[in-house]
């Protein structure tokens, strides 16, 4: 489930929406991109009907789940807007979904009858009315609500044309646009199809056994997480000389060419480790953004067959870059499928909620600069110690100063390096195995 709480225009920017025309025509800019196969209420507040809090659901396929699936969306819009702007007068509700084979959009809005009137007695029950229920399918919309055949009728109203609606006039304005559908979103995120699936597994497994002793062992966990890294800064590197292209899956097609299928599965079972992904999550701003975003996007692509559970981490990542760069529908698509992926994912979980909950990004940001600016100190101060005790090595008697060496102190000589690496915490790994063996999950 999403939740979507901030609108897509700004609360400064004021738009009276009359009919239930103008209420379908703003639904897209309202979410940022137009919901496929979903249930979105808006909560409204005030005597004028201000939009508050937002929420999203993919429709159950199954019917027998639509009463718990209808109370527990209208506690959770009416719960989620309590916290933030006080408990809300009403609602709105679309149901968005296109026809299966052999279907037109009147059998759909006929199908999802008993859908929006379940949703109407859930929130009625919580006393907050439902004001309008609209099905919106095949460039068409119906009105569950609106009895009055001459704005309603039974055969439904085309949607505006896309860009010709004061809605629209006002997102262009403001400098917002409508990203695609819910389904192109989800597309650029999918797993890479036959036959370039099958090669890019085979070097997944590959990497696996390669990789995954070394880093369970814990004694080779730091140098495989080095490694990583460097692998991800010379595919940074790369992205960063590629600008993106107008076309968004042109873009994937030549960003999907830079990486080649070793490289990407060594970065992928390296993003297993939970610190090497903490330090990539530092390409979040300036120039590193974008080209880092589509990075993680490639790298989830290249999670297939039984690595899907993988892509947890790359996704997650690219969620992160999307919320910091302020693209909250992105953010919020990556996000869901990361939780997908992996729902016990808890950096996914924790990203999700703070999103959702209309927190403020820059809190992360300043602590993953801090944990940058201490790494940069730590790296200098070893360096610093090393020259010096170089020099100290060079002096006759190996005393840099009257006071001796440390065994000539009665201590034992200790070298920074293996201070740093005694000082240095082995960090958690969370590995994934295969499915079909048992521990498909073991923690280090």
């Amino acid at each position: 489930m999403t939740r979507h709480d901030q609108a897509g225009l700004s609360g400064n920017d004021q738009i009276t929406l009359r009919s239930p025309a103008e209420l379908a025509d703003a639904l897209p800019y309202v979410l940022g991109f137009h919901p496929d196969d979903s249930i979105v209420m808006i909560a409204l507040h005030g005597p004028r009907g201000r939009f508050g809090g937002r929420l999203r659901l993919g429709i159950p396929r199954a019917s027998e789940e639509w009463p718990e699936v209808c109370d527990q969306l209208a506690q959770c819009l009416v719960a989620g807007s309590e916290r933030r702007a006080g408990r809300p007068e009403g609602t709105v509700l679309f149901l968005c979904q296109e026809p299966a084979e052999g279907e037109s959009g009147q059998d759909v809005m006929e199908r999802l009858r008993p859908l929006a009137q379940r949703l109407r007695t859930a929130c009625g029950g919580l006393e907050v009315p439902v004001f309008e229920a609209l099905c919106i399918s095949d460039g068409r919309f119906w009105s569950y609500v609106c009895p009055d055949r001459r704005c309603c009728p039974p055969e439904g109203v085309p949607l505006t044309l896309p860009g010709t609606s004061v809605m629209a006039a006002a997102a262009t304005y403001a400098g917002i646009h409508v990203r695609g559908s819910l389904r192109e979103m989800e597309a650029r995120l999918e797993p890479l199809a036959p036959p370039r699936a099958e090669e890019q597994e085979r070097a997944l497994d590959a990497a696996g056994g390669e990789l995954v002793p070394r880093i369970l062992g814990g004694a080779d966990c730091a140098t495989v997480r080095e490694e990583t890294l460097v692998l991800l800064g010379g595919m940074l590197a790369r992205f960063r000389s590629a600008p993106p292209i107008a076309d968004p899956v042109a873009t994937d097609v030549r960003d999907d060419g830079l990486i080649g299928d070793e490289e990407a599965a060594a970065v992928i079972i390296g993003l297993q480790d939970r610190l090497a992904r903490d330090r990539a999550a530092q390409w979040m701003e300036g120039p590193d953004a974008e080209a880092a975003l589509r990075l993680w996007r490639a790298l989830a692509r290249r999670c297939v067959g039984s690595y899907t559970e993988h892509a947890a981490a790359p996704l997650t990542l690219a969620g992160w870059v999307a919320w910091s760069v302020g693209d909250e529908p992105a953010a919020r698509v990556a996000l869901g499928r990361a939780l997908c992926a992996d729902p016990e994912y808890l950096f996914a979980r924790l990203l999700h909620q703070a999103c959702n909950e209309g927190l403020d990004p820059e809190l992360l940001r300043r602590s993953l600069r801090r944990e940058r600016a201490d790494r940069a100190l730590q790296t200098a101060v070893r360096g610093e110690l090393e020259r010096l005790g170089a020099a100290a090595a060079a002096v006759p008697g190996g005393s840099a100063g009257s006071g001796g060496s440390e065994r000539q102190r009665g201590g034992r000589a200790k070298s920074p390096g293996a201070q740093e690496a005694r000082r240095r915490p082995p960090g958690r790994t969370r590995m994934r195995r295969r499915p079909g063996h048992r521990g498909a999950r073991s923690r280090h």
